[in-house]
């Protein structure tokens, strides 16, 4: 058995408590510090996790010497610097999901995993569902997607950033799905038009609601529509799923065991196994790929991807007009290019061949 890989977590928040328990349950890690701003929070939070002797820092720079492997859970406009900084010390970096706010941080990022020769992997919980994993099987099984929705509807009460954000829906919420999409369709979106509103009596002040629809390369249109202002009968908060194919349908109702039926009539029973789930399976999958130097999903430059389609819908509802996820790639690589400061970054980046072919977007 080989050691247990020594973890430096950055962040001590809601979401940090959550990694601080994960990473307590599984034997393969060693936590041998904690970072944040606010030592008084961090302390507690250690302390309240079984880790009484733990090393705290308000800096990477304090602790970085002990550790093999950094867990970002920061708040997302922290993590270009905090990822960037850990990167560059030579450390892989597991960072919670969204990468960065935009796409052209984002691709700081992949200039600084591959400068520094480091895993930067994103934590994309979603992906990490058992009855994802049995949905998944069904689909193989039925065949090509033609078409893929998601349903999602709640009514949260934040009380916070979120109810003042212009799209709190499409920003905050919609990467789980759009990015789920991708992994159960198998293929990449080209495009998407979407629409977002607020209700009369919605209780944020941007759009809490959209709809989007997006095509993918290999044909399949992916449907969104959900909002955050809908009190009754409420999805689950990963959605509710349907998928259409020649040899059958599938649903999921973002809870329970997947459900599908062959066009005999005939049902297409879940196969459900007992690997890890949500952000246990994020770590689980890190862990394996530090130590086999293997590329596991939602690796650094396919999960810009992702984000890439949560700014494409927003400038599509923005402008009324389907947008290109190619285009906000190419607009923010301009971007990128003309902003950031680290030379050896800028470097690395001018020698892309193109940032499409650099996130898997073309051959």
């Amino acid at each position: 058995m080989p050691d247990p890989l020594r973890l430096l977590q950055v962040g001590a928040g809601g979401m940090g408590r959550a990694w601080l328990r994960t990473i307590a349950a599984n034997p393969d890690v060693q936590l041998v510090g904690l970072v944040d701003l606010d030592l008084e929070t961090a302390r507690a939070a250690a302390d309240q996790h079984g880790f009484t002797d733990l090393p705290i820092a308000t800096s990477i720079d304090e602790l970085s010497k002990d550790a093999e492997a950094v867990i970002d859970v920061t708040v997302p406009v922290a993590h270009p610097k905090v990822s960037v900084d850990a990167l560059l010390r030579g450390l892989p970096v597991m960072c919670e999901k969204p990468l960065a706010e935009t796409v052209r941080e984002c691709l700081q990022m992949v200039a600084a995993s591959e400068v520094s020769g480091k895993l930067l992997m994103v934590s994309q919980s979603r992906r990490y569902f058992r009855a994802v994993a049995a949905f998944q099987r069904q689909l193989a099984e039925l065949g090509p997607i033609g078409t893929l929705s998601c349903e999602f509807y709640k009514a949260p009460h934040f009380s916070g950033f979120r109810e003042r954000m212009a799209e709190p829906l499409l920003v905050d919420m919609a990467i789980h799905q759009f990015d789920l999409s991708r992994k159960l369709i198998g293929s990449e979106p080209v495009s998407v038009y979407c629409d977002s509103y607020n209700p009369p009596w919605s209780w944020f002040d941007g759009n809490a609601a959209a709809s989007a629809i997006f095509t993918y390369a290999d044909g399949t249109r992916f449907s969104f529509d959900g909002s955050w202002c809908a009190p009754g009968l409420e999805t689950s908060w990963n959605g509710f799923w349907r998928a259409s194919t020649a040899g059958g349908t599938a649903t999921w109702d973002g809870d329970n065991a997947p459900v599908a039926e062959l066009t005999s009539g005939e049902p297409l029973p879940a196969t459900m196994s007992d690997e890890p789930q949500e952000i246990a399976g994020s770590l689980v999958e890190f862990v394996n790929a530090v130590r086999t130097s293997t590329t596991p999903q939602s690796e650094v430059h396919s999960n810009v991807v992702s984000l890439a389609m949560v700014e494409a819908a927003v400038r599509s509802a923005d402008t009324g007009e389907i947008v290109r996820v190619a285009d906000v790639l190419e607009g923010a690589y301009a971007e990128a290019l003309a902003t950031i400061q680290d030379p050896a970054l800028v470097a690395a980046m001018k020698a892309w061949p193109s940032v499409l072919k650099v996130v898997g977007l073309e051959g």
